[in-house]
């Protein structure tokens, strides 16, 4: 059974920045992030695959967020900078072992439980 596990979520004020860290039991082939705002649907933040050659964003982070993956650590980091109010949401690590679309959360095989991320304005 793959375990993701989370770790780096708090309060930040505006325009700060946090690092979420995912450590996997195993190796990954495709890991991201997802997150859920309130009364929201979960939506894909940033995903990297396994030799780190292939990254994609949401249009929403996009030079706001960087993705990067440690492969000895079986980890995936997400730098968040220039916080807003709008980025607070439960953040999700996910994986999958094959291909498919990015942003669909039905191609992910493995989720960690989530972490918090409040920005305060």
């Amino acid at each position: 059974q793959v375990q993701l596990v989370e770790s780096g979520g708090g309060l930040v004020q505006a325009g700060g920045s946090l690092r979420l860290s995912c450590a996997a039991s195993e190796r990954i082939y495709v890991m991201g992030w997802f997150r859920q705002a309130p009364g929201k649907e979960r939506e894909f933040v940033a995903g990297i695959t396994w030799s780190g050659d292939v990254i994609a964003y949401a249009d929403s982070v996009k030079g706001q967020f960087t993705i990067s993956r440690d492969n000895a650590k079986n980890t995936v980091y997400l730098q968040m900078n220039s916080l807003k109010p709008e980025d607070t949401a439960v953040y999700y690590c996910a994986g999958r072992t094959g291909v498919g679309s990015w942003h669909s959360s039905a191609m992910y095989n493995y989720w960690g439980q989530g972490t918090q991320v409040t920005v305060s304005s």
